[in-house]
């Protein structure tokens, strides 16, 4: 037996977007074996790396053909699918990380398992220097405007807790804040009538897995201040849904940008 001190794991299966990025950002992309069809950050891992899943389900035996040491996944939506890749003898870490901390939390965890825990580190205080930067910002101009953030149509879905901290850190107020810290999405489940007597003052739409369309939202949403004054903006999916660096730095300026459209 060859006995060597260990350096994490060298074949690592990325079934979400945030540890792909992750381990870009780290330099340690070599390291990844297999992505998520979603997977769109960084640019250059489109087209580069085997596609293995979606986001529910994926191909177990895509995955054990290869033969991955390490199968990264995120929340209790991939419960089934890492349950069979557990039963296929594979080694499988779920994050589910929900807060901007926890997020935080899991880039220092992925940067110890590929031993970059320094440079792990060093990223996270970038991180946070950038959203304490946001919340000077935010200090600066005073009391933000009622946020409204949609992540589905049918039935409504209203902001998960990353996101609703994001909105606090530049300033906006998040009308379902309470509804945020929900594990599951119908906890956040809102009703027309309830974003009505909120009245937001701006929308910020951004529905995981179809565009955006204003049309029928205006009509279902008829009344409320953010379409009466066309407050209503779309955020792409990869830059805010994803609890990883993508929502630590687009996803944060496209929040702030749509919040204080016009602000210096």
């Amino acid at each position: 037996m060859n006995l060597s001190l260990p350096h994490g794991p060298r074949r690592i299966v990325c079934l979400t977007e945030e540890p792909t990025e992750i381990l870009y950002a780290l330099g340690e992309q070599d390291r990844i074996v297999g992505i998520s069809a979603y997977t769109v950050r960084p640019p250059e891992v489109v087209g580069s790396k085997p596609v293995v899943s979606a986001f529910i389900g994926g191909s177990v035996d895509k995955i054990c053909a290869l033969k991955p040491d390490l199968i990264l996944g995120f929340s209790d939506i991939q419960a089934k699918l890492a349950s069979e890749l557990i039963s296929a003898n594979q080694q499988v870490l779920i994050f589910n990380q929900r807060s901007i901390p926890e997020i935080l939390d899991v880039i220092v965890q992925i940067g110890l398992l590929v031993d970059c825990g320094d440079a792990a580190r060093d990223l996270v205080a970038s991180y946070v220097t950038n959203l304490e930067a946001a919340q000077d910002r935010a200090a600066q101009r005073g009391r933000g405007p009622r946020v409204y953030f949609e992540e589905w149509d049918d039935p409504m879905i209203s902001g998960i807790q990353w996101v609703s901290e994001l909105i606090e850190v530049v300033g906006g107020q998040d009308v379902f804040s309470e509804k945020s810290r929900g594990k599951l999405a119908k906890e956040r489940f809102v009703s027309v009538e309830e974003v009505r007597q909120a009245d937001p003052e701006v929308l910020l739409a951004c529905w995981c897995g179809k565009d955006f369309e204003l049309a029928p939202t205006q009509q279902r949403l008829q009344g409320v201040s953010a379409l009466t004054t066309g407050r209503v903006y779309e955020i792409p999916p990869e830059q805010i849904l994803q609890p990883g660096p993508a929502c630590l730095t687009d996803g944060l300026a496209s929040i702030e940008a749509a919040i204080w459209e016009g602000s210096p």
